[in-house]
């Protein structure tokens, strides 16, 4: 058997971080097996949906580096599909027409809940043998239903909750093709997972209400039933659940807020499942390693500091060339023109190590290509009147060495000494003029970085 798993949003907002593990765990267990993996959007809330949301789940999914096999296939194009089925449906007596109008399914329920009873419907228009409907009125279009069992279990071993039970005297008569004719998504779903052989259904546990009514329909319709694993929701740092359209969690707000993708992929990876005590990994061998025995069937909380320090990580450890492209957009939309001088590889190595995300390492090295803005409390504190004379003095000095890190140290080593400092008194003056602020990495490498003409100007005019 050739493993087919599938994500199937429904394009009325971002992908957000829910459904991009979603869509990641499918699609590594499809490549764990060797199998396919489909990309299937779920359109047919046409109030709703859009070409920008559906265009945000296809720039998500290729960020990550999700690629799908086949597809995307979108459900408003396989309208035809599903009304030959219910066609079907109907002849061979599985699905029948139901004329209860809004006013008398309401009452129905109103009256159901006053009695203590589960609000469903009564089935008042299900064909049965020797039974008499009610006259068709003529100005109600009907809708179809589905013509669910009334006794035995719907079951199924679940590959992440274990075995499940719903008594079919729970389940009323589905509805699957609304009054104007459109089919509904519980019908679109089941039709679509047949047609496209799909042999392992992974979704949000939100979906567990939904799968004995598929299932029964799978198998009115004679196909074979998917195995299904349903994942645990992810809650926020507050352990309250994450909300599907919040823009924090969009996949493309981690983009735009600094995140790697190989950071948010091995971050994903990690929120209800494990490899042992693993926590750095790529996607290869997550593919290689992932499967379903160690999905955690319990809520995952998501933790931004974990992220942070993943993406730190994937910070270091990424090609200079990579990050200086990245970086260098960052900047340019930062109204910051990157010229040659300094190189920006050079400058974004000497400050990878001290950030948690791209738009940091961004604005820590924005000093590089514009003048810094004064940090003033800085200045404040650390351009006293005592330390000018003794940078007056260096910057004389730094005008007449060859500019390399081991001359410059020596230069400010020197004043330092002279002057019965320490190293701080003079490092940190320097700093604050050189990069606007107090905080940098070595002194004597910003330095040769920015260049001998820029650094004494930014000396000079400062003092």
């Amino acid at each position: 058997m050739t493993i087919r798993t599938r994500f199937a949003p429904s394009p009325t907002g971002f992908l957000h971080i829910g459904g991009a593990r979603t869509a990641l765990f499918s699609w590594a267990y499809a490549r764990k097996h060797q199998g396919q993996f489909i990309l299937r959007i779920e359109d047919t809330d046409v109030e709703r949906s859009t070409p920008e949301a559906v265009q945000a789940i296809l720039d998500g999914m290729q960020w990550l580096g999700l690629d799908w096999d086949e597809g995307p296939f979108y459900q408003m194009q396989r309208m035809d599909r599903y009304k030959e089925i219910i066609g079907q449906m109907l002849d061979d007596g599985t699905a029948y027409y139901c004329y209860s109008s809004r006013e008398e399914l309401d009452v129905m329920r109103e009256q159901q809940m006053q009695a203590g009873l589960k609000p469903r419907y009564d089935g008042r228009w299900r064909p049965e043998e020797g039974k008499i409907l009610p006259p068709k009125p003529e100005n109600i279009p009907p809708v179809v239903r589905f013509r669910n069992p009334t006794s035995g279990t719907v079951a199924w071993d679940d590959l992440v909750k274990g075995r499940i039970e719903i008594s079919n005297t729970e389940l009323d008569d589905l509805i699957i093709a609304r009054a104007d004719g459109t089919p509904t998504y519980n019908f679109c779903v089941v039709v679509d997972d047949w047609d496209m052989n799909i042999t392992h259904v992974l979704r949000g546990d939100d979906h567990v209400n939904n799968t004995p009514r598929q299932i029964n329909l799978l198998k009115a319709l004679g196909a074979k039933v998917p195995q299904y694993a349903h994942l645990s929701m992810i809650l926020g740092d507050d352990g309250q659940k994450l909300s599907k359209r919040h823009g924090a969690v969009s996949v493309m707000q981690y983009h735009e807020d600094g995140y790697l993708p190989e950071a948010v992929l091995n971050y994903l990876a990690r929120l209800g499942w494990s490899h042992g005590d693993d926590e750095v990994f790529d996607s290869k061998q997550f593919c290689q390693w992932f499967d379903l025995d160690h999905i955690t069937p319990s809520a995952a909380q998501f933790n931004t500091e974990k992220l942070r320090w993943l993406n730190a990580h994937y910070i270091k450890q990424s090609d200079l060339g990579h990050l200086a492209a990245d970086i260098r957009q960052r900047l340019e939309d930062r109204g910051v023109v990157v010229s040659e001088h300094p190189e920006l590889r050079s400058v974004i190595d000497l400050y990878r190590e001290r950030v948690h995300t791209l738009n940091e390492l961004a604005d820590a090295i924005a000093y590089f290509y514009h003048k810094p803005v004064m940090d003033v409390a800085a200045r404040e504190k650390h351009l006293t009147p005592e330390i000018v004379p003794v940078l007056q003095a260096l910057a004389e000095q730094l005008a007449a060495i060859d500019w390399m890190p081991e001359q410059i140290h020596a230069a400010i080593d020197h004043a330092v000494q002279s002057n019965g400092l320490k190293f701080p008194k003079v490092a940190m003056p320097l700093r604050v003029l050189l990069t606007g602020g107090a905080q940098s990495p070595g002194i004597d490498a910003v330095m040769t970085l920015l260049g001998k003409k820029e650094a004494l100007a930014r000396i000079h005019e400062g003092l």
